[in-house]
């Protein structure tokens, strides 16, 4: 029985109720307009043939060189199995990482062997391709454990009921559709070129890409990224899956009939993903998601207006601009930290091309220019990014003049996300120099949801004073009813209050009241009433959370409140990565990158002390090293009204 838990499926989906129904794709184009399309583009090529030799072999010469090195590590490679036990680890440990160690192996080899073969061309990789194709279509389920729960689930998604692949009823998550993609340009490329060993090769492939993917795509509409969870709640995975069944259809359907029906039913789930988004265009998954929700919605536009020959495209549609200007209005410094509140890690590598073509579609030039300077940072052209096979292809051969777009960083002035109730101001506009401050208002519903209302971050010079922990690696606890017994989940692993003695908690019901973000005088000032982000149990009349950042001078954050009474402990939190000491009362030095700032407090209100948190996991800590730092305020005095100010000035 399939039970929805509203504290686990609220923290992944968004309501598109509560959104415009603009339906971009189906209100603009019809059934009859696609099947036109589909007429004419019979013969679609995206890319050169493998046969084209020229075209590859204009490559330059250092990332030819670099792409088959790596490749050759995978000659006579092995491919591994994935075990049954290391699918049961997931409902049994709750480690979703075994079954998918394996299949990050065998899908880094399966890209290598494609990309050196395509771009060598003489058949010096191909036996190992076919052992790869030939091994992954053996498989049943190239997903991961971790979505089980599409088989169906007791209580919520980490109770499944099927615990092992079921070959009877294929299920299609996000790797089922990445692998049913990578395989399909694999088919795309080298089907002449492995009929010439076998015409079975080819004919296993299709089969399989049919049995694993397509049948089930056209057959089925419960697989809830279709068409939504109960009244429409979608994520990134609806433009994630959308993308790949789209390109998976467009390389392998050849009856134009079910093509149609294909192509129509991913615009479909499209719009509702579309639908679903605020007029800001702001990501609430965090921007380590927008390449999988915004990111990918622009991959699955793309697509369909390269083969529609631009006749299919909604790119000047201000939803569409607004959703991909989000990377760059939550950029902050050094080409990897960004806004990071949500399931995002501190430090995020994006797809810099895609960011680039995004921007070419948009006619926006800073988002271009972001583009170029992420390019040239990751040395785009000496090296193909890992990635999807199609993704890798495009930013091979769509690039266009990336090299003589000027290279910049978006260091905006401010910014505030409306509906997100997400606020940014940067010192210097242009620059990195000095402080930049950025902080929320919003609920503890939101996707990929912290309990954070109110937090902030300083960064000092580009580089982060107080943060954001992000997210470690996920387990069976990430997605369920023990989520927020995780603590960088937690608000007090935030920069927020403990109030009477009570954290955060989570749901729409504990939200941001009031919220303003106010440029009208010197100094834009963000404001908010975080009160209601508490338990009724707090009794809370009011907590005004202030930020205000004053150019070549300081950063302020206030805390005007209210009690109905004092039980508890009042305790302001602030996490850090940097060395700090009390250098004398009311005084804490922060020790940053490139310079000490101080930290002023009232040693009358407030006791000073510092916990050291040891951080053992690998993901959080290739962010953050083996060591964070939290901060504790301790209010002294029994007050119910009072107001909490502490300043940080640079030495």
């Amino acid at each position: 029985m399939r039970v929805l838990m509203v504290c686990v499926f609220l923290l992944v989906y968004i309501d598109v109720s509560a959104q415009a129904k603009r339906d971009l794709l189906a209100s603009n184009f019809t059934r009859k307009k696609i099947s036109t399309v589909i007429d004419r583009s019979q013969s679609w090529r995206p890319f050169p043939a493998y046969q084209e030799r020229e075209v590859w072999e204009s490559l330059p010469k250092g990332l030819r060189e670099h792409t088959i090195q790596q490749a050759e590590q995978y000659m006579g490679f092995n491919w591994p199995t994935v075990k049954a036990t290391q699918y049961l680890e997931f409902t049994r440990s709750g480690d979703r990482s075994q079954d998918a160690g394996t299949m990050g192996q065998r899908r880094r080899a399966l890209f290598s062997l494609a990309m050196a073969e395509l771009i060598e061309g003489n058949g010096r990789f191909l036996d190992d391709l076919v052992n790869g194709v030939f091994a992954l279509c053996e498989q049943t389920y190239w997903g991961s454990s971790a979505h089980f729960y599409l088989y169906g689930f007791e209580g919520n998604i980490s109770n499944p009921t099927t615990v092992v692949p079921d070959m009877d009823n294929p299920i299609i998550d996000l790797m089922v559709g990445d692998m049913g993609t990578d395989l399909a340009w694999v088919y795309y490329f080298f089907k002449e070129a492995f009929d010439e060993i076998s015409p079975v090769i080819a004919n296993r492939l299709k089969s399989e890409i049919y049995r694993k993917v397509l049948t089930p795509y056209y057959n089925r509409n419960d697989f809830w990224w279709i068409t939504g969870w109960d009244e429409g709640r979608v994520n990134n995975w609806t433009p994630w899956c959308s993308y790949n069944m789209l390109v998976t259809i467009l390389i392998m359907e050849e009856d134009p009939r079910q093509k149609l029906d294909g192509i129509y039913k991913a615009m479909q789930s499209l719009d509702l993903f579309i639908n679903s988004y605020p007029d800001d265009g702001a990501c609430s998954e965090g921007p380590g998601y927008w390449s999988h929700a915004g990111g990918k919605m622009f991959d699955f536009l793309e697509i369909l207006s390269l083969f529609s020959g631009g006749e299919i495209s909604i790119f000047d549609h201000p939803i569409i601009k607004d959703m991909g200007r989000y990377i760059y209005r939550a950029y902050i410094s050094n080409g990897n930290y960004y806004l990071n509140f949500a399931d995002s890690q501190l430090k995020i590598n994006h797809d810099a091309g895609r960011i680039f073509r995004f921007g070419k579609a948009i006619e926006d030039e800073t988002m271009e220019q972001f583009g170029a300077f992420l390019l040239k940072e990751q040395s785009h052209g000496e090296s193909i990014r890992e990635s999807r096979l199609g993704e890798a292809l495009l930013n091979l051969f769509y690039l266009g003049e990336w090299e003589s777009t000027p290279a910049n960083e978006p260091l905006i002035a401010h910014h505030y996300f409306e509906n997100l109730e997400a606020f940014l101001v940067r010192e210097n506009e242009g620059s990195t120099d000095g402080f930049y401050l950025a902080a929320k208002g919003g609920n503890n519903n939101e996707q990929h949801n912290h309990n954070d209302v109110g937090s902030f971050m300083l960064y000092y010079d580009g580089y982060p004073v107080f943060l954001d922990v992000g997210v470690g690696t996920y387990t069976r606890e990430t997605f369920s009813e023990h989520r927020y017994s995780i603590w960088t989940m937690q608000s007090n692993y935030h920069n927020l209050p403990l109030i009477n003695g009570m954290a955060q908690k989570a749901g729409s019901q504990f939200k941001a009241r009031d919220t303003r973000f106010t440029k009208s005088g010197k100094y834009p000032v963000f404001q908010s009433d975080i009160s209601g982000a508490y338990p009724p149990e707090a009794e809370i009349t009011h907590w005004l959370r202030s930020y205000e950042l004053v150019p070549g001078k300081k950063v302020t954050v206030s805390d005007a409140f209210e009690l109905k009474s004092r039980k508890g402990e009042i305790i302001l939190h602030l996490m850090t990565g940097l060395p700090c000491e009390v250098s004398e009362p009311g005084r804490v030095v922060i020790k940053t990158e490139s310079a000490d700032l101080m930290l002023f407090y009232d040693p009358k209100q407030l006791h000073f002390e510092k916990e050291t948190i040891p951080i053992s996991d690998p993901r959080l800590a290739s962010n953050h090293g083996d060591t964070l730092y939290r901060i504790a305020f301790t209010y002294l005095p029994n007050r119910l009204k009072d107001t909490i100010t502490l300043e940080i000035r640079p030495l």
